[in-house]
């Protein structure tokens, strides 16, 4: 029996699992919405196309599943492209599929007409624009396949309104294979048996984990490694929660923001094991100063990826889940003692107990206390994600992230409105999960129309807006390195954050001393209903530690 191209498109989706997508329809995809109404699949009207991919995103993150994300052509699908180079920045598996003009008209300038195939071109892993019906089988087969193998990332699907009105016999690949694509999975094996030979002989070695052990899911193999070679790891902000920040061999969150005794281990090391990370400007400071001592291992499955901006001396293009693995059987009767690294640990202990995260409490709220009272009264189980600037830092730096996909955060691109649609993902994928948007007075503003998604889907997430009037970020640069010349990052004019929860139909809470922050959050925590927790912070507070911008990490501003 012969269907018509939006019934085959869900016919594809179902073969390849999928429960939800995040959508918004328009006149090109009207067929596959009146396809969806009798389909089994759930979907999730948001407010804004950004709104959709960003959820996808979260989604993807916090199940490790592939998001979909549906929308219309011409500005629906153009709206996408924040969302796709934030996905894209950091190697998340998605894809998004987008109405088109018929065939006939493409390049007729026709009404809603946008090439999104060439715009997204440079944002995406790979894009496709169907232009018959009998490849469209294939085209989501291998849409599925390439986001989320390899170093996962964002795919683009371009639908013509015509090809969704042909018709066809449905049958789906059982299998693709896609000549110049084939991504190496396993280590190569004299360069895992060099790498041992480099653990067993270093003195002063440091494990660099990013998000690829979270995204291969090898944060267990990781942790077993790093306990049985007593190897101190430190995580990038997308790594965190990879690797325990409550063991022992923790050092935190390296780099601008980083802790001191993470930037000077890195700094001092004489082995530096990178595992799934990039080697980010964020993360590196001053490449001429980075490890500069140290021998170089570099584990990723993107062999672009590799020295690319720093030299490597040993690397191993493959899966982290899989290399990791091979080291653990090549080191299986190699455990190295506490006692063996007494001296390495005694160094980092000195420079822990020299400089520790602090700030200073008065009768101002302090943004710092906020995601702590989060920390304490969530006590660390829920999933975590943030808009960015200063209230994104503050959660790497205050919240102790023990698990995977357990934050949620725009590390490449540093997306501004990343985290509520994120959370509203993350809150639709995991439905029994705490879920807190750690945000700011600026970046909530961005994708605030969302609200209405989490009201009419009753998903019970919680913001909480650090609110110091000003783009936080930017007006601490300006208040650091531009003599307080706050130019244009300072706020004259916001909306009443609780009246507009209240509107919305969520909930509306504000704290404006340091007394009322335990109880605002414990009444949100214990409300089945969508909140903002406004809380009026300290306007000048800066993040610290702080490593102005192509300094080496060890000089560092510190509280």
């Amino acid at each position: 029996m012969k269907i018509k191209g939006a019934q085959v498109l869900l016919e594809c989706l179902h073969k390849e699992k999928v429960k939800t997508i995040f959508g918004y329809p328009g006149g090109s995809v009207l067929d596959i919405y009146e396809a969806l109404y009798d389909s089994k699949i759930n979907h999730i009207l948001v407010r804004h196309e950004q709104g959709a991919v960003h959820a996808a995103d979260g989604y993807a993150r916090a199940t490790g599943e592939v998001g979909v994300c549906l929308v219309t052509s011409g500005p629906g699908a153009t709206n996408t492209v924040t969302g796709l180079a934030t996905a894209y920045m950091d190697s998340i598996p998605i894809v998004v599929f987008t109405g088109q003009v018929p065939t006939g008209l493409i390049g007729n300038d026709a009404f809603q007409e946008a090439d999104i195939v060439g715009i997204t071109r440079p944002c995406t892993k790979h894009n496709y624009l169907v232009k018959d019906l009998q490849e469209l089988p294939r085209v989501v087969k291998e849409a599925f396949y390439i986001a989320r193998t390899g170093r996962p990332g964002p795919v683009l699907v371009d639908l013509p309104k015509n090809v969704l009105n042909q018709t066809m016999e449905f049958s789906y690949p059982d299998s693709i294979d896609i000549r110049g694509y084939k991504p190496t999975v396993k280590g190569n094996k004299r360069q895992i048996t060099r790498a041992i030979a480099d653990i067993m002989k270093a003195e002063k070695p440091v494990i660099y984990a990013g998000g690829g052990v979270i995204l291969s899911d090898a944060a267990r193999e990781l942790r077993t490694f790093a306990r049985r070679m007593q190897i101190p790891v430190t995580t990038t902000l997308m790594g965190m929660g990879g690797f325990p920040g409550s063991d022992p061999l923790s050092l935190g969150m390296l780099g601008m923001h980083g802790t001191y005794r993470a930037n000077m281990a890195v700094t001092h090391c004489d082995l530096l094991i990178a595992v799934g990370a990039r080697f980010d400007d964020r993360v590196t400071g001053d490449l001429n100063t980075f490890a500069a001592s140290a021998t170089i291992m570099h584990i990723d499955i993107d062999p672009t990826s590799i020295s690319k901006n720093i030299e490597v001396d040993t690397p191993i293009v493959g899966d982290v889940k899989e290399t990791l693995k091979d080291l653990l059987d090549g080191t299986k009767n190699k455990k190295i003692t506490k006692a063996a690294r007494k001296d390495w640990f005694a160094e980092i202990e000195h420079w822990k107990a020299k400089h520790t995260l602090a700030y200073e409490m008065d009768d101002i709220i302090k943004p710092q206390y906020v995601v702590e009272t989060i920390y304490k009264l969530t006590k660390g189980d829920c999933i975590v994600t943030t808009e960015v600037g200063q209230n994104q830092m503050w959660a790497a730096q205050y919240f102790t992230f023990d698990k995977p996909r357990t934050l949620l955060t725009s590390g490449g691109l540093g997306t501004m409105g990343y985290g509520f649609p994120a959370a509203i993902g993350a809150q639709v994928g995991n439905p029994r999960a705490t879920v807190v948007d750690i945000a700011g007075d600026g970046s909530i503003q961005m994708n605030i129309q969302e609200l209405a998604t989490a009201v009419q889907y009753n998903l019970p997430v919680k913001i909480a807006i650090l609110n110091n009037h000003s783009l936080g970020m930017v007006r601490q640069w300006q208040q650091l390195f531009y003599d307080k010349r706050y130019s244009h990052s300072t706020f004259q004019a916001h909306p009443d954050f609780v009246k507009l929860a209240e509107a919305y139909g969520a909930v509306g809470l504000r704290a404006t001393h340091p007394k009322e922050v335990e109880g605002v959050v414990k009444k949100a925590l214990g409300t089945k209903k969508p909140v903002i927790m406004e809380f009026i912070v300290e306007k000048e507070e800066c993040v610290y530690p702080m490593v102005p911008a192509g300094a080496p990490i060890s000089n560092m501003m510190l509280l």
